[in-house]
């Protein structure tokens, strides 16, 4: 896999504690350079006893999908706004497509839901931390259920999307557009995955590579008073306050 150049270096700082194994392995899927400790201002990968985490000026993003298990119980899930968006009526064994993994928690909250999910993610850094957090959760007796129906896929959707088969019931796209990286509504942590992830550029050929997947439906997440996406209206919208989920339903052949 090419490793995409980072906007600042990165380094990767293991505990004494660490598997050598892991840290090397971790190294060579990130492209981050081995280090004894990170400079005040440096970008960092952080392997410890708790997991894998990135660090930069006191801010740390690690991946830990307990924080969501409020969120997963039935009575809250079935107000979330993308489980109501990503709905298959009459669905028994409904799949989805995580076009734009990131961290994972929209594709967990699509697992709560039924769906068996398939997630891309093209950026080596974050697709670390995702795979991190999905190991620690495969240990966590409440989600570890839910995590053996989330699977990773390290690669660029838009060229994996149209090769896809079986057709997914769900193609599922929440991509990081420019004018999103200055939104106040963005967690100050979360900042750190702008160091590694550069907005999306190609909104038609995202879209168009989510239709040649043959979903049932695309869902895509925008802010609430955002432009369609590639200005494509959509069958039919469920908003909330801060953000809304366009689903454009395909013609049936």
């Amino acid at each position: 896999m090419m490793i995409e150049t980072l906007q600042v270096p990165l380094l990767l700082v293991a505990s004494k504690g660490a598997d050598p194994g892991r840290v090397a392995s971790v190294a060579a899927a990130t492209g981050a350079k081995i280090a004894e400790g990170a400079p005040d201002g440096a970008l960092a990968l952080r392997l410890d006893e708790d997991g894998l985490s990135l660090e930069r000026d006191g801010m740390v993003l690690r991946g830990d999908f307990a924080d969501m298990l409020p969120r997963l119980k039935q009575a809250n899930l079935s107000r979330e706004l993308l489980v109501r968006a990503a709905k298959i009526k009459g669905a028994v064994s409904p799949t989805a497509v995580d076009a734009t993994a990131g961290m994972g928690q929209d594709s967990l909250l699509l697992a709560a839901a039924g769906f068996t999910v398939t997630m891309f993610e093209s950026d080596p850094v974050i697709a670390a931390l995702l795979q991190d957090a999905l190991d620690r959760a495969a240990t966590d007796s409440r989600l570890e259920g839910l995590v053996a129906r989330m699977t990773l896929v390290r690669a660029d959707s838009i060229a994996a999307l149209p090769m896809i088969s079986p057709a997914p019931d769900v193609v599922y796209l929440d991509p990081m557009f420019p004018e999103r990286t200055k939104s106040a509504a963005v967690k100050k942590k979360f900042q750190l995955l702008h160091h590694l992830e550069s907005p999306c550029e190609d909104q038609e050929a995202l879209l168009r590579a989510a239709l040649l997947a043959h979903p049932r439906k695309v869902v895509v997440k925008r802010p609430v008073k955002g432009p369609h996406l590639a200005g494509v209206k959509p069958s039919h919208t469920v908003a909330g306050k801060a953000v809304r989920y366009d689903c454009i339903v395909p013609p049936r052949p």
